[in-house]
């Protein structure tokens, strides 16, 4: 294990070199930025795994160079997009590494002294999924953002955080179906800001969650039936009331007929992924400009294009793996709390992944969320480094520590 972690730090190091020195002579006269971002990146690494192999030498190593592997994909391409942007991202990353080492040092005696917040933690579940309801500014269709003043925030980024802290703590003794009224009306009310914010990628991910979470705590297929019935029934609803889903879901059906109009953020996306064939045009060489938000939503489609479908293949395959390793650490959890908990944030990661990805390529309708660790996007890093650090800290097996 100790050689295989070496190898692959050692291949991010050359892949992180090899891109930022592309990317590099690729100006005249040479980008020296390029030098800076691969030293920052560079030092990101050697810290962090030093830091995780001399305190935490048990914890699951591998984790974290996954998502690290993401990251530097992503900050290679907003490199080559827009540098402002790929600064802003480096910045994030930075943070999101110092909040994850939070994470992992600091909580010592593990994650089931917080079993006991089950309504605090559903208190801010409430209030951040309904935060945009009321005071969020719509953006392409959904009302999803807050802003104050510069900065701006989803709300429900946080909210699926605490959604899967609550259910952790509600779910992890399950007795009798009495017990299952309470979280099941919180997943409802969650499911119904999202309805009402028109963000259905968000709704799609926390019933991904909730469904996961719930079969885990009481091992009945019924209740997953139940619940896609439920589900299958709102979506319906949804359709019928919302002109934004029905817009979503008539360009999913039929791109090519509205592809001057409303389908064409998905058209030239899959243009893109054709025209990159299996190995890409070549870092620098394709038309991102003709991708409408490429720095976020539609960043693998320009990453697919540059980089190729091998580099498309090779990011759903590290999404999988950090999937793996992490239902990995959930599985040798030592109580209910820590494995629903880390099981939440695993699917919480991998539906965002399945639900972008899908959406650009056309397998399901588009729904305006990022892609873990690779595009653009403050919350979104900061959120995916907080799930990773729990993880993490699950992998040490120290969680059963202050029973």
């Amino acid at each position: 294990m100790k050689k295989s972690i070496r190898t692959l730090q050692f291949f991010i190091y050359l892949f992180v070199f090899i891109g930022f020195l592309n990317l590099a002579l690729l100006k005249s006269p040479i980008d020296t930025l390029a030098g800076v971002f691969f030293l920052v990146i560079f030092l990101i690494i050697w810290l962090t795994t030093w830091v995780l192999k001399k305190y935490y030498p048990m914890g699951d190593r591998l984790i974290f160079l996954l998502a690290i592997s993401l990251c530097s994909i992503g900050l290679i391409m907003l490199f080559r997009l827009n540098k402002s942007i790929a600064t802003k991202q480096l910045i994030w990353l930075v943070l999101g590494i110092f909040l994850f080492l939070f994470i992992v040092l600091y909580l010592k005696k593990g994650l089931i002294k917080f079993s006991k917040y089950r309504y605090p933690f559903l208190a801010a579940t409430i209030i951040f999924m309904s935060m945009a309801t009321f005071f969020g500014v719509e953006i392409l269709g959904a009302k999803n953002w807050v802003k104050i003043g510069p900065i701006g925030f989803q709300p429900s980024e946080f909210g699926k955080i605490f959604l899967i802290l609550y259910l952790s703590t509600a779910l992890s003794d399950i007795r009798s179906r009495k017990q299952l009224l309470e979280p099941c009306a919180v997943i409802g009310v969650a499911l119904g800001f999202m309805v009402i914010q028109r963000d259905l990628g968000t709704a799609l991910i926390i019933f991904a969650i909730a469904v996961t979470m719930v079969y885990l705590s009481t091992s009945k297929i019924q209740y997953v039936l139940i619940s896609l019935g439920l589900f299958s029934a709102g979506g319906l609803a949804s359709y019928a009331m919302f002109s934004h889903i029905r817009r979503r879901v008539m360009i999913w059906w039929n791109p090519w007929l509205y592809v001057y109009n409303e389908s064409y953020q998905v058209v030239q996306s899959m243009y893109a992924i054709a025209m990159g064939g299996f190995f890409g045009r070549g870092l620098g060489m394709g038309n991102p400009e003709y991708v409408a938000v490429n720095e976020s939503d539609f960043i693998f489609s320009v990453i697919c294009e540059e980089m190729g479908l091998l580099m498309g293949f090779a990011i759903l395959i590290l999404h999988f793996l950090l999937f793996y390793r992490s239902i990995r650490s959930a599985i040798h959890a030592e109580n209910n709390f820590t494995k629903l908990l880390t099981s939440g944030l695993s699917v919480m990661i991998a539906t965002q992944t399945l639900v972008i990805v899908g959406g650009v390529t056309g397998f399901i309708p588009l729904t305006g969320i990022t892609l873990p660790f690779v595009s653009h996007g403050g919350t979104s890093l900061l959120i995916s480094f907080l799930a990773l650090g729990i993880i993490q800290k699950v992998s040490e097996g120290d969680e059963s520590e202050g029973q």
